[in-house]
């Protein structure tokens, strides 16, 4: 059997002189900088079923959510938030939530929405 290089002493080096609070402060340190990515990821993006979600809190039926997110979704605008596009155009256009979001459904204020929100299609320069 071959005897195993064994780089534990110099590995932990670091860590020896540690007490027991400052090993738990770095491992809450070290933790918190694996975690961060996976947190800002989740701030920055969406899915559909979420959105839906939203939707459905905020009084659409289910089909009416599926159907806005589809739409929001085709033009690249479903991360910005589905309720976030819906609130804009109720509060901007002065109608009511339900009839935004079946407006935005029927393909009414997307071109508003891309303006407002900065939106540009993938193919243009």
């Amino acid at each position: 059997m071959k005897e195993r290089k064994d780089d534990f002493n110099k590995r932990r080096a670091h860590l020896k002189n540690m007490n027991d609070q400052e090993l738990k402060d770095y491992f809450y340190q070290l933790s918190d900088k694996m975690i961060a990515p996976l947190i800002d990821h989740g701030y920055k993006n969406t899915s559909p079923s979420i959105e839906r979600s939203v939707l459905l809190r905020m009084g659409f039926s289910s089909i009416q959510a599926k159907a806005i997110v589809n739409m929001l979704h085709e033009h690249d605008l479903l991360r910005k938030g589905a309720g976030h596009c819906v609130y804009k155009v109720s509060n901007d256009k002065n109608i009511d939530i339900i009839a935004a979001g079946v407006e935005i459904q029927d393909g009414k204020h997307i071109d508003y929405l891309k303006e407002v929100f900065k939106v540009y299609e993938k193919n243009s320069a």
